[in-house]
């Protein structure tokens, strides 16, 4: 079996991090429980970053670069229907093989908690092209939602070990979450009791 990468180690140390910050907050993550977490002793964990600070700003900045390169990937498009399913594909991918950054990057968006992260430093908004006014409401929760079921969906479909599988159903759920359904698509029947004239 073949070592991974430096780079990929490091990943995998910043993503198991990144989720255990997303869940319990910077304070009340111990430096005993990162180190458990990633597999390492904590002089382990301590030899690659030198303080719980320091992997905390590690997994932040791992996040941006994340978010950056989503952006540049779809910043050429224009706002619409393409750019949404192109940002959503590239952010599916990214939450499929680093759920606990993504869980540590949407916490901004869907925490009802302090997020660690503050929402300018996540750039999905700039993703998804949303009005930095905030005049678009309706779009800006349509986008908060799709990242909710995005978050939700990869980190399910991660611990079910069905990346491949759901990663389709994944993209269409969120888009129909941002009002792009597909044309094959139904509506449900709606409830007769709620159907009164």
């Amino acid at each position: 079996m073949a070592r991974p990468t430096r780079h990929r180690a490091e990943m995998e140390i910043l993503d198991l991090a990144a989720g255990l910050f997303a869940r319990h907050g910077f304070a009340h993550t111990s430096l005993k429980d990162l180190a458990d977490a990633v597999g390492l002793s904590k002089a382990g964990l301590l030899h690659h970053y030198p303080s719980k600070d320091a992997l905390f700003e590690a997994a932040q900045e791992a996040c941006q670069a994340q978010g950056r390169r989503v952006l540049d990937q779809v910043a050429e498009l224009p706002p619409g229907p393409a750019r949404d399913r192109r940002a959503l594909e590239l952010l599916t991918d990214v939450a499929l093989d680093l759920p606990g950054l993504v869980s540590l990057a949407f916490g901004a968006v869907t925490s009802p908690e302090e997020p660690v992260i503050a929402i300018e430093d996540v750039m999905v908004f700039e993703v998804f092209a949303v009005a930095p006014d905030g005049s678009d409401v309706e779009r800006a929760i349509r986008v908060v939602g799709a990242l909710a079921a995005l978050a939700v969906l990869s980190v399910t479909a991660n611990r079910a070990g069905e990346k491949t599988a759901w990663r389709p159903h994944i993209i269409t759920t969120c888009l129909d979450a941002l009002g792009h359904r597909r044309p094959d698509a139904t509506s449900p029947d709606p409830d007769p009791a709620l159907a009164k004239d």
